[in-house]
């Protein structure tokens, strides 16, 4: 006795649907381009987004849109990055531990790479610790120092970026400063994006004992996230990848002028 067909389609769409199963245990905030990239780019498993959505919103895993008041806003252009460590953004949250209490993260984020070029994790949220985080970055950009490099660096207005030490540091170190205007809550939402993903990725997903942990784990997430992370508007590539394939293309160019 023949099958029907959809009794075949069905059949052919149980792997695939157990491993998108299996990806939403791990990446429960995932939605479903995410979920297609991560199938076509990393599994090699050759499915459009369409057949991916389909199957996602069958078996009731889509993410559910938040629901928010959105309120009218007067917002100014973003800077838009032409190459990497041109434009920057830094920006701070906080995990709760069960023994130590609260932990802070810093961020500092190449907005053309989506490159995390420097983190601090600690129990405390000071300038110099923001500071730890920005020497890291440069340190590991601009090796021989960022002086003249067109480096500028985004932030909110909050105490530790615009704090004397902070500005004479970034002044010496040679990075720009810009900040959010008061009408332009976007002004800093690449970095601001990063910790949502950050926190849906790594840090609501279980509960936190130390900061010693917290920094460990940390460390390895961003190790992940910048060579394994697959973003769209970087043709499905990670950052790293990504800032090699465009300085491997600069000197080409350069070796031609």
């Amino acid at each position: 006795m023949k099958r029907k067909k959809s009794e075949k389609i069905s059949e052919r769409n149980e792997p695939i649907l157990a491993r998108i199963r299996d990806l939403k245990s791990d990446h429960p905030f995932w939605g479903y381009r995410r979920i297609w990239a991560h199938l076509q780019y990393v599994d090699s498993i050759k499915v459009n987004q369409k057949r991916v959505l389909r199957l996602m919103r069958e078996a009731n895993l889509l993410v559910k849109a938040p629901m928010k008041l959105k309120a009218s806003r007067c917002i100014k252009p973003k800077p838009k990055p032409q190459r990497p460590n041109e434009w920057w953004g830094i920006d701070m949250t906080k995990v709760l531990t069960i023994d130590e209490g609260w932990v802070y993260i810093v961020i500092v984020k190449d907005w053309f790479t989506k490159k995390i070029v420097g983190h601090f994790s600690g129990l405390q949220s000071k300038s110099w610790h923001w500071l730890l985080a920005l020497n890291q970055a440069v340190n590991r950009q601009f090796p021989d120092g960022a002086q003249n490099m067109g480096l500028h660096l985004m932030s909110d207005n909050g105490c530790q970026p615009t704090s004397s030490s902070f500005m004479k540091t970034c002044s010496t170190l040679g990075v720009k400063q810009a900040f959010t205007s008061y009408n332009n809550p976007k002004g800093n939402a690449d970095t601001e994006r990063f910790m949502r993903t950050m926190k849906e990725e790594l840090f609501w997903l279980r509960e936190w004992k130390s900061s010693k942990e917290i920094h460990e784990k940390l460390d390895e997430w961003i190790g992940f996230y910048n060579t394994k992370y697959l973003h769209s508007t970087l043709g499905y590539m990670p950052p790293a990848r990504f800032e090699e394939l465009y300085n491997q293309g600069q000197k080409i160019l350069l070796a031609h002028a």
